[in-house]
């Protein structure tokens, strides 16, 4: 049995390709080995950052490709097709980091009746959620359009909640107003949705004129600036900048704007990818990057066993039931799919309101 693996050139990633993958048949598994099909998976913006920063967050350890060559992680769902542990059954379902390929062998570990953990050593130098799997068999969570969401917006809405955590118990640094740029992206509006409800603060969507319209549409802004215009804003209150886009001219122009106002300027994602290597001393508070794997182990530490899982449910459930409204799920089937979404998604093609799930096969 051969698996079809989607790679890209990890100097170039605007070059990509197919390869196929020998794989062992069931009864040649090694001992706890489970074979997984991957049915489908979303594939957003956040995948292009797991590439940008696939050396210095080791994401391209997670599933080995041919040199100078990566296979970009992505949220899915997976049929187990073959199973050598006694816990473990064929025809289990479950959900979390795949591969983009048609199949997985994984080793299963630490089986429990929620989920199970691949013990590959290639992949344990990441955080642990990375190697994480739901068993989702006929769970309506993750069935449908719903579980399309859970792909898409989950581990995006995880790191909304965490930002959002973090500010809160840093008292948002003093800040009256909170700007979010790339307002537009998924990460973003699910922040926004979670910063709306506090009372006396200010959510400012930043982003382009072409996106301006789907983020007021959202509902979850105060107010939506376009990047020309964010010197208009008034400079004589405290803000906090979440910095979704990682555009260096944006992040001067805003600390040069409110100088010691700036309190907080927070590095969440690369979607523009046109930072500068040198970027000069700035006013305000020093841009620095949030590591959610980092916020993760705190709070797990403090809030004791489920705690996070507890709190996120909660938050998980106010956001999810306004997703019909807020995007469109777009499916896609078979290799040329596969690398037009990725091009489009690389080159900043996808419409805000677009949702993509992928598979392999056709």
């Amino acid at each position: 049995m051969k698996s079809i693996d989607f790679v890209v050139a990890r100097d170039d990633l605007q070059q990509c390709k197919s390869i196929e993958t020998q794989l062992p048949d069931g009864a040649a598994l090694p001992s706890d080995a489970l074979l997984i099909r991957i049915d489908r998976f979303a594939f957003t913006a956040n995948n292009i950052t797991y590439a940008v920063f696939g050396d210095e967050l080791k994401y391209w350890q997670l599933f080995p490709a041919p040199q100078n060559f990566g296979n970009i992680p992505v949220w899915g769902f997976g049929e187990v097709i073959a199973s050598k542990h006694s816990g473990v059954a064929e025809g289990e379902r479950l959900f979390g980091y795949f591969p983009m390929a048609t199949h997985l062998v994984i080793e299963a570990s630490e089986v429990s009746k929620q989920g199970l953990r691949d013990a590959a050593t290639h992949r344990q130098s990441v955080a642990p959620v990375y190697n994480a799997y739901a068993r989702i068999t006929g769970d309506p969570a993750f069935a449908g359009r719903q579980g399309d969401y859970q792909a898409l917006l989950r581990p995006l809405f995880m790191l909304s909640f965490l930002v959002d955590d973090y500010l809160a118990e840093n008292a948002f640094y003093g800040a009256r107003s909170v700007m979010l740029s790339s307002a537009s992206s998924k990460t973003a509006f699910g922040l926004a949705h979670l910063l709306h409800g506090r009372a006396d603060l200010k959510v400012i969507g930043l982003t382009s004129a072409a996106n301006a319209d789907f983020v007021k549409s959202l509902g979850c802004y105060h107010e939506v600036v376009t990047y020309d215009r964010v010197t208009s804003l008034p400079a004589n209150s405290p803000v906090a900048f979440v910095d979704m886009a990682g555009n260096s001219s944006l992040r001067e122009a805003l600390h040069r704007h409110f100088g010691d106002q700036m309190k907080y300027s927070g590095r969440i994602g690369l979607t523009h990818r046109s930072s500068s290597p040198d970027e000069p001393e700035l006013p305000g508070a020093k841009p620095r990057w949030f590591f959610a794997p980092d916020q993760i182990r705190k709070r797990a530490k403090e809030w004791g066993p489920g705690g996070v899982d507890k709190r996120f449910g909660v938050a998980w459930s106010g956001f999810a039931p306004t997703l019909d409204r807020r995007l469109k799920v777009i499916e896609g089937r078979g290799l040329a799919a596969a690398k037009q979404i990725y091009l489009d998604t690389l080159n900043g093609r996808i419409p805000p309101d677009q949702g993509n799930m992928l598979s392999l096969a056709e």
